[in-house]
């Protein structure tokens, strides 16, 4: 009887962490997906190692301690909890590497993140000193170069902004500096921006002072808009992480209800094979979670 009570226990644990951990996953995606239709697009394409270059650059990478930190965290809390479910110490030691392997990963998820809000709050001073550039100079060009010249943009923007430059005196037009920059950086502002000075500068019109005007407070919108979306995508990812740390420790329940059966019981393969996917369905979904908050922070 104790032997059944244990394998439904366990089998109920497994299902109802999928069903969860799916129906989150549901909701986190029409959640981040509603907010990225309305706030974000998609970021250029980039590489890893001219990421942890601007990581470097801003000062936001981790420092030797803080990953000693991270490998000694990961290590003590997936032996800790894996121990709880085996007491098994071989056993413990491998999960505990393979948590430790997992470091390395995330540190790369976060830096992908920090590196795309760094790429947005660039594209924001873009479109937006270009606005105010241009109600002065009324030329596109000209508003370009007094972006790239004011020192308020960083690279690689920077850098692509003075490729603008270069491609408009090189072609006598525009037209490509638009396409370059907008292959880039993907975003809603930047192709909104552009189709608007294209329309300017093919039409000749001559007051666009309210367009401009209304443009500049989309983009005040839209940055608006960002940052209350990252405050709660923020606390959305903490409760995701504290429940996730909670199912890890449903199975002091289960001991706790079956007191002693629960040692005996670890004897039978099958519920040791349960107890295994208990604890990898629930790792990957947590780090499902994990790369979608870090990784998808611009997508539609």
């Amino acid at each position: 009887m104790n032997i059944t009570l244990l394998f439904i226990i366990v089998a109920i644990l497994i299902i109802f962490i999928i069903i969860y951990r799916s129906s989150m996953g549901e909701q986190t995606y029409q959640f981040i997906s509603k907010q990225g239709r309305k706030l974000y697009s998609k970021v250029a394409p980039y590489t890893y190692k001219e990421i942890r270059k601007k990581i470097r650059e801003l000062k936001q990478n981790y420092t030797v301690q803080q990953y000693i930190g991270q490998v000694i965290v990961f290590a003590l809390g997936a032996g800790i909890i894996t121990y709880l479910y085996f007491y098994d110490l071989v056993v413990s030691i491998i999960y505990a590497l393979a948590a430790v392997c997992a470091v390395p990963y995330i540190n790369y998820l976060r830096c992908k993140r920090l590196y795309s809000e760094f790429i947005f709050e660039q594209i924001q001073v873009y479109t937006t000193n270009v606005i105010m550039e241009f109600n002065t100079t009324q030329s596109f060009v000209k508003s370009l170069e007094g972006v790239y010249s004011s020192g308020v943009l960083e690279d690689p923007v920077k850098a692509d902004v003075k490729a603008m430059i270069d491609m408009a005196y090189e072609n006598g037009t525009i037209n490509q500096s638009l396409e370059y920059m907008q292959e880039k950086y993907d975003f809603y502002m930047v192709k909104n921006m552009h189709q608007l000075f294209l329309q300017i500068t093919n039409e000749g019109a001559k007051d666009a002072r309210d367009s401009l005007e209304n443009m500049s407070l989309d983009i005040d919108m839209l940055v608006e808009a960002v940052y209350r979306d990252r405050i709660d995508r923020a606390n959305f990812y903490k409760k995701f992480l504290v429940f996730g740390l909670v199912l890890y420790l449903m199975i002091a329940l289960v001991q706790v209800m079956l007191g002693d059966t629960y040692h005996s019981m670890l004897n039978l393969w099958y519920v040791r094979f349960m107890l295994h996917m208990i604890v990898i369905i629930n790792t990957y979904f947590l780090l499902s979670g994990t790369k979608y908050y870090n990784e998808n922070v611009g997508a539609e």
